[in-house]
Parts: C-alpha cells; sequence; structure tokens
C-alpha cells in the first residue's frame, strides 16, 4: 500500500499547520523503524537478564513514544502546533538517550548496535520535522 499517496490524497487546506509532506513521510517512516527495531531490542535485552534492565526499558519507551509519535502524524487534521512539536521534542530526548544507552551494549549485543542506528535516524528526521514546521 502507498501509504504517502493515501496521506497526499487527504484535504490539507484546512490544516491547522503547514507541513512538508515528503518530511513528514521520511519521518513517520524512520519512527516506525526505530519502534520496531527499539521492540526487538527490548526482547533481547530481556533474555540478558538484570544487567541490561535500564536498556529494555529505554528500548520500550522509545518505541511506544515513536509510535505515538508517528499515528499524531497520521492524523494532520487533528494536529496542534505545539503539540505536535512537543511530541518530536519528546521522541528526540528519549531517542536521543536510548541510542546513547544501546551503544554502550552494541558489542555485546548485535540488537542494540541496530537500535541505536535506528534511534539516530529517527531523531535526525525528527529534527528535520521540526525544523520544517510552519504555523
Amino acid at each position: 500500500m502507498d501509504t504517502m499517496a493515501m496521506m497526499k490524497s487527504m484535504s490539507m487546506k484546512d490544516m491547522p499547520m503547514a507541513m512538508d509532506m515528503d518530511v513528514m513521510q521520511d519521518t513517520m517512516m524512520a519512527m516506525n523503524a526505530a519502534s520496531m527495531a527499539a521492540t526487538m531490542c527490548s526482547a533481547a535485552d530481556m533474555r540478558m537478564g538484570g544487567e541490561m534492565a535500564t536498556c529494555a526499558a529505554m528500548c520500550s519507551n522509545t518505541a511506544m513514544l515513536a509510535d505515538t509519535g508517528m499515528r499524531m502524524m497520521m492524523r494532520p487534521m487533528g494536529m496542534d502546533m505545539p503539540a505536535m512539536q512537543a511530541m518530536l521534542m519528546a521522541v528526540v530526548a528519549m531517542g536521543t538517550a536510548c541510542a546513547t544507552e544501546c551503544r554502550t551494549h552494541q558489542d555485546m549485543d548485535e540488537s542494540c548496535r541496530y537500535c541505536a542506528m535506528a534511534c539516530d535516524e529517527m531523531v535526525a528526521k525528527c529534527q528535520a520535522m521540526l525544523a520544517s514546521m510552519t504555523a
């Protein structure tokens, strides 16, 4: 399914803010990838035991925030500029923290390396989305 075509078919004339649809699509795709990577990393961390509890929790929180942010973007008519900016900033903060934590374990667990990369990509795309938002 071509979700970008579906998104572009929605009426944007009454949107409360102007948004770059290509940047938004890239951001949603990065959020989806980070959510999946963080979910898988969290599951791998839980198998490794107590020393990975912090990483598992951070990955779970990152997955939930990324998924929520992505879902907010899929409802452009309901967007509120300050709320969307706050959500994106929360995703950036959590994604940055998760990537940092995962990097400390990347030599021990391959899933941490992949999660850190996905989080870095998501953070970059969210920052680009923030920069593109205009009232």
